[in-house]
């Protein structure tokens, strides 16, 4: 009885054999004639127990599935590229164990092809803000090829672009974790037929220049691409509310980059948001001094004496914001506000003054003073007026400090440009 079972069971197991090869050979022949969906179908009904196939068997059923999945990709369902991707990965695998190499190769080429489809379709996702999805797909490419690395640093571009910080956080951790640089050369000519500038690859291009088809070979260097990935992490960190880990990222970030006066501005941003306004006034001044001609370095930095009540600090900032662009407007403005804050500071003490003759003296003396700060509030407007006659947030602070002066001929000619 017990031998009868075990005959039994054999049978079995070689009826399943045997019905996995069909289906295989079935999804092979679907392939041949076009109809990838047929391919599925046919292999999908043989998932379930291919673990338990001979070695060989299951090569071949991956490396079936893997082109099933490839010509799905192709034709638009973006779910079958990790389906086709996983699949030649297992066919390699097992080959790679087994030491029989009868697929590898085909193998290699398919994830090639499907690398650079998955590229080309994350590249139309980008053009059409499917952030997540483009971002998805150029991971996987990375996955295929890990030696080209930029695809990893592409996802995680995209995943930024489109909002998506928790995944781009992953993709950035792994592009620091492989010391990714993203530094090369790019090799150009100029094609002589057209004038036009192009790209290729170095051996390409010196055989075009030989020709003679092209001219001016240039070897142009691309920088690394270290400290903005350091900076995105930062920013990354801080967007997620994790302003701890934000602060050691730019920590790491300066001492490896110290000249970038951006990975400054960005440290000092996230000091501001934390409330430290003199580590802020600290690094802004940092900056200005890397960077002098930076107009609004220098204006931040007048936001900020300004806002500790600094005013003859802020306001060395904004006039060395406008000595750089004359026509910034929010420096223009502040600048004036500095004065006509000044001005209102002394109300206070003239409203406290009795009606004694030193009190009357007191308080004709601060008015001087108050009124004197006003027009020179109103002479930075005026002339910033000079080369923007129609800004209405100048002339309605204009109208104001003008108004608050008792002044009622620049009111009403200001009030005029107005249209009011």
């Amino acid at each position: 009885m017990k031998t009868k079972f075990l005959i039994l069971a054999s049978l079995c197991f070689s009826m399943v054999g045997f019905a996995q090869k069909n289906e295989i050979k079935a999804a092979e022949k679907a392939l041949k004639g076009g109809n990838a969906g047929a391919a599925k179908t046919a292999l999908e009904a043989v998932s379930g127990s291919i673990s338990g196939a001979d070695e060989k068997l299951q090569v071949q059923y991956y490396f079936t599935r893997g082109k099933a999945y490839a010509e799905l990709a192709k034709k638009g369902d973006n779910s079958a590229f990790e389906e086709a991707a996983s699949s030649f990965q297992k066919v390699l695998e097992l080959e790679e164990k087994s030491g029989k190499k009868k697929y590898s190769d085909e193998t290699q080429q398919h994830m090639k092809a499907l690398s650079a489809d998955l590229v080309n379709s994350a590249v139309e996702d980008n053009g059409n803000k499917k952030f997540k999805e483009a971002a998805e797909k150029l991971y996987t490419s990375y996955k295929i090829s890990p030696q080209d690395t930029s695809y990893l640093y592409y996802a995680a571009s995209s995943a930024v672009n489109g909002g998506h910080y928790e995944e781009a956080l992953k993709y950035y951790e792994e592009l620091q974790e492989i010391g990714y640089d993203g530094s090369g050369v790019v090799y150009k000519a100029t094609n002589v037929e057209t004038g036009q500038v192009e790209e290729m690859d170095k051996t390409q291009r010196d055989l075009m220049v030989k020709s003679g088809a092209y001219k001016d070979p240039v070897d142009e260097k691309t920088p690394s691409k270290k400290a903005e990935i350091v900076k995105n992490t930062a920013l990354i960190y801080t967007q997620l509310g994790k302003d701890d880990k934000a602060l050691e990222a730019y920590k790491a970030a300066r001492a490896s980059n110290p000249d970038d006066v951006n990975l400054i501005l960005n440290e000092a941003n996230l000091h501001y948001k934390l409330g430290d306004k003199d580590k802020f006034k600290e690094l802004m001044a940092e900056a200005a001094a890397m960077a002098p001609d930076n107009a609004d370095l220098h204006y931040n930095i007048g936001v900020i004496n300004m806002e500790q009540g600094n005013l003859e600090e802020a306001r060395v900032a904004y006039k060395k914001a406008l000595e750089i662009n004359p026509s910034y407007t929010n420096a223009q403005l502040n600048l004036s506000t500095t004065y006509v804050n000044e001005g209102n500071s002394l109300i206070d003490e003239m409203n406290s003054l009795g009606n004694s003759k030193a009190d009357i003296a007191k308080y004709d003396e601060l008015k001087q003073q108050k009124d004197s700060l006003f027009l020179e509030g109103a002479s930075v407007l005026e002339d910033a007026l000079k080369t923007n006659p129609d800004n209405q947030s100048i002339l309605t602070q204009l109208k104001n400090i003008y108004g608050a002066m008792g002044d009622n001929e620049n009111f009403m000619r200001i009030k005029k440009l107005l249209g009011e």
